[in-house]
Formats: C-alpha cells, sequence, structure tokens
C-alpha cells in the first residue's frame, strides 16, 4: 500500500560557531524548528528487495542520493543482505525544497525514507536507533527523525527539545546553491562565540555566524536579506542560501511577499515544533 510522508523544511532560528574539532567539524549552537512546508514522498513497499527512485533527482547519483542511502541502510540494518525475505521499496519524490539553500531537504528527506520504512516494514525500530543509523549520513537527520523542534550542540547531534514560538516566516530563495564547506572553509568565519545555556540564548537577539560569509559570497543573499529586512527582523538559514523574515501572523507575512519585487522567489509558512511527519506517522499507526 502506498503512503505519502512529508519531508519539511527545517530553520536554523539562531546559529553560532562555537569551536572547531581536531578533524576539522565545527562545533555548533544552533535551534531548530520545522516548517509546515516541504517534500512529499509516495513510498509504496515491495517484496522483490529492490529500492527503486522512481524519478531521480537530476544530477545526482542514485548511489549519491540520500533517499535511496537511507532506504537501503535500514534494509540492511533489519535483514541479512542475502535474505530472501528482506523487503524493497518503490519512492517517488516531490520535490519542492532548494538543493544547498540551508532547509535540510536532503537530509529531511532521508530522515522520511528511515521513519516512513521502519513504519512500513514493520521494523520496529526506537527513534533513537533511527537517529543513529541517520547520523551516518549526515549531522542533520537525527532532528528531522525525532521531529521535535531542538537545541542542537557539538556538530549538531546532541539535542535538547525546545519550543521557540512558533512564527510566520517569509522564506526567500535566492538562485544560489550554497555548498556547506564553501562557509565553513572561509577564515573569516567566526569560530569563537562563547558558548551559552539554552536560556540565554533565547533571551538573547537571535543571530547566525554564517551570514556575513554567505553575504559576503553571495551577491542574491546580500540582496535578497537587505530586502527583507527592511520589513521584519530577518537572517540566513545554516549555510544558506535561504533566508527568511518572521512575522507575528500569516497575513502579515503575505502582505510583504505580495510586495515581493520580480526577482524575489519565496513562499510563506509556519513554524511548528513538532515535525509534520510525526503527526503523518500518528495518523497512519
Amino acid at each position: 500500500m502506498t503512503h505519502q510522508w512529508p519531508a519539511p523544511a527545517k530553520l536554523n532560528l539562531f546559529l553560532y560557531v562555537t569551536g572547531r574539532r581536531a578533524d576539522g567539524y565545527h562545533l555548533l549552537q544552533t535551534l531548530f524548528q520545522f516548517l509546515d512546508y516541504g517534500d512529499t514522498l509516495s513510498i509504496t513497499p515491495t517484496v522483490d528487495g529492490r529500492i527503486r527512485l522512481l524519478n531521480p533527482v537530476a544530477g545526482v547519483a542514485e548511489e549519491d542520493n540520500l533517499i535511496v542511502r537511507a532506504a537501503r541502510l535500514l534494509q540492511r540494518h533489519c535483514w541479512a543482505t542475502d535474505d530472501p525475505a528482506a523487503p524493497g521499496a518503490d519512492i517517488r519524490l516531490e520535490k519542492v525544497l532548494p538543493m544547498g539553500g540551508g532547509l535540510g531537504g536532503g537530509s529531511s528527506d532521508a530522515a522520511t525514507v528511515l521513519v516512513a520504512l521502519n513504519a512500513q516494514w514493520n521494523c520496529g525500530l526506537t527513534l533513537a536507533t533511527l537517529a543513529r543509523l541517520g547520523l551516518t549520513l549526515g549531522a542533520d537527520v537525527p532532528v528531522f527523525v525525532h521531529g521535535e523542534a531542538a537545541f542542537a550542540e557539538g556538530i549538531g547531534e546532541r539535542l535538547t527539545p525546545a519550543a521557540p514560538a512558533e512564527k510566520w516566516y517569509l522564506v526567500a530563495v535566492p538562485p544560489v546553491s550554497i555548498a556547506t564547506p564553501r562557509i565553513f572553509g572561509d577564515p573569516e568565519l567566526r569560530r569563537d562565540a562563547p558558548p551559552r545555556s539554552l536560556a540565554a540564548l533565547m533571551a538573547a537577539p537571535f543571530q547566525n555566524d554564517c551570514e556575513p560569509i554567505a553575504r559576503k559570497h553571495f551577491s542574491a543573499v546580500e540582496q535578497h536579506l537587505s530586502w527583507l529586512l527592511e520589513y521584519a527582523p530577518s537572517r540566513l538559514t545554516g549555510t544558506g542560501a535561504c533566508v527568511f523574515a518572521e512575522f507575528d501572523t500569516e497575513a502579515a507575512a503575505r502582505q510583504v511577499l505580495s510586495q515581493a519585487p520580480a526577482w524575489m522567489r519565496g513562499f510563506v509558512a509556519r513554524g511548528v515544533n513538532v515535525s509534520p511527519l510525526h503527526r503523518a506517522l500518528s495518523g497512519a499507526q
């Protein structure tokens, strides 16, 4: 039976770089919140053991696609490689989140595959186990697996549930894709933000240490952010390229979007502290 599953976007409401490990990974403090907007995955379990992405993403080889990698990872974890009883899946992706946008699209897709196939294949794994599997695919995958807004520390793997205000956001999508190493590799990136408690961070103005670097390298990010800042508090999400402005009401966000210049593409979405994926999972059980 085919089920449709959401793979929601995320925002980094703040992001501070507090240091760098010996292996080059950066230490962060960041606040994740989901959006009620994102990709959709249609998943049909099969009995032939094959994992098929029915509409591959242009420019991404199948063996590199996080959707396929996540499905195969779960399959290997739950069944022996040569087990004839191992199920397969046909997966179709409705992609709306931009690649290299800082909205977590690839990580969210992978997490949705893990959570959905765990249910549809009757694997019976806990969210904690799925999150550990997901961490091998990417540092942002566990927060999508757990499905709760969270304060993340370390390289993003240490999660503490959080409950930021569920604002409305106008998310602008500059026509560029930003590879994370481009931002984290810049020598001018601030890497010495003082570690603070979640309470202290929530009481301070929210900022993103990656924003100055993204604005420096990508004129489109600078252009979009400068325009949004005329209307509301606005920031970069993740390492970019997307930027967002926050509003108290949907009407206020849509009013500003209606005034956007022709060169700006964007959408309005609600910030939510429980992932749409987990609401769908509750409805499917």
